[in-house]
């Protein structure tokens, strides 16, 4: 954290706003002060409570206090009539996670920006949510930044999803992998930041290594780089379409949010129907259906998981351009320097009926052994349609086998997409 203030010996004085306002954006729990380690949540809370001053003074100590002789070293913080003695570890306990920021004091802290602070924050919120959730997966649990020919580009995938935002960038070419939940805190940090400068550094812990260096005003974020290859994402991204469908996300959102509400399960398959200069979203088992308004071009359908959809609208935000190939191809939502990949549910060349089960082709991006181990390099590649045809027929086998089983069962399988990634 650099704090703009004076240095008082060891210690120094600043603004308590500064200060608090530092601490607020930190995403280490435990803060380095003098060579004293306190916890940074109970440090921030104290001193939002304290009055009498906008200055806070912060100086070691190892004096007496109240008449009793202190043998180890304290911190003294002075607000106003306000004096406390915090002893090392104060705030801290057992279960207080080991990340750890340093408090610098400095007459003044200069950056200079090669970014918005907003902006990247946006990006990064339109990119985190389509990361891995599972372990075995750690390249996927990832956000690529990638710096080339004047744009910082920022791809991530979950095996379903592809996410890329392109942002026009000054600064050194490289590329680093960072886990999402270290990015997570983050986001909403830089909302609240004047300028942001990124960078990319060599990692001290390998010849190879690289590391992620964003400084804002107050705050220095600095991440090592997971290790692993990112899969080549270009060649998943469709470039030949059939349909072209121009809509407000806002008001399809609204739509999609009242088919949710008629399913009876949390993953809810919707058709999406384009033509005759309109959009209508429908659920399969005819329970609702909604038209919204938009600028067609060709015809199509083809069915997505509902909270796919969601997540697609509320990323894009605004007016947004969906490409459809088929029915069984990826789709893909593009807005300014945002591209989206989802795969659809597959439902064969025209929509199955409501009670037959249903599967979703995902991107595969990890494709394992044939003797079912960790890949070592993982590659992505769309599933052929040798795969899918027999992805269909296994389906229909499926479908026939339970025919004799209740119908409410039958859907609700339907509507459970199933990984091959």
């Amino acid at each position: 954290m650099n704090i703009e203030g004076k240095r008082s010996g060891e210690g120094f004085c600043a603004h308590k706003a500064i200060l608090v306002n530092a601490l607020s954006r930190a995403l280490a729990e435990r803060v380095v002060l003098m060579d004293l380690t306190i916890g940074r949540k109970g440090f921030l809370t104290y001193l939002k409570s304290l009055g009498g001053s906008n200055i806070v003074k912060v100086v070691p100590f190892n004096g007496d206090a109240s008449g009793l002789r202190v043998a180890d070293k304290r911190l003294k913080v002075v607000c106003g009539a306000n004096t406390s003695y915090l002893d090392d570890m104060a705030w801290v306990g057992d279960k207080t996670p080991l990340t750890l920021c340093d408090v610098r004091v400095s007459p003044s802290n200069t950056v200079k920006p090669n970014l918005g602070a907003l902006e990247l924050s946006e990006a990064l919120s339109r990119v985190v949510p389509f990361t891995a959730k599972e372990d075995n997966r750690p390249v996927l649990q990832s956000v690529l930044f990638k710096v080339a020919d004047g744009k910082l580009t920022l791809v991530s995938a979950d095996g379903y999803r592809l996410a890329v935002v392109k942002l026009d960038f000054d600064g050194d070419e490289g590329q680093v992998l960072i886990n999402r939940d270290e990015l997570r805190g983050v986001i909403s940090a830089l909302r609240r930041a004047y300028r942001v400068r990124v960078g990319f550094e060599k990692s001290g812990e390998s010849l190879d290594g690289m590391s992620l260096v964003l400084d804002t005003e107050l705050i220095r974020y600095k991440w090592r780089g997971a290790d692993g290859n990112f899969p080549e994402y270009e060649k998943l991204i469709p470039a030949d379409f059939n349909t072209f469908v121009s809509f407000d996300t806002n008001e399809a959102i609204r739509e999609v949010s009242s088919l949710k509400v008629l399913s009876d399960s949390k993953n809810y398959p919707i058709d999406l129907t384009i033509g005759n200069g309109k959009l209508t979203m429908s659920s399969p088992d005819e329970k609702g259906l909604a038209e919204i308004p938009a600028d067609t071009q060709g015809e199509g359908r083809i069915r997505l998981d509902g909270s796919y959809l969601a997540d697609a609208l509320r990323a894009c935000g605004g007016m947004v351009e969906l490409k459809l190939v088929d029915s069984k191809s990826p789709m893909l939502f593009t807005s300014p320097d945002y591209e989206l990949v989802v795969m659809p549910m597959f439902a064969g060349e025209s929509q199955k009926p409501k009670d037959e089960a249903q599967t979703a082709e995902p991107v595969k991006v990890e494709p394992e052994t044939a003797e079912n181990t960790e890949p070592t390099e993982p590659e992505a590649e769309m599933v052929s349609e040798a795969e899918k045809a027999n992805a269909v027929a296994e389906a229909e086998a499926i479908a026939n086998a339970k025919s004799e089983k209740p119908k409410h069962k039958a859907k609700r399988k339907a509507k459970e997409p199933i990984a091959v990634a």
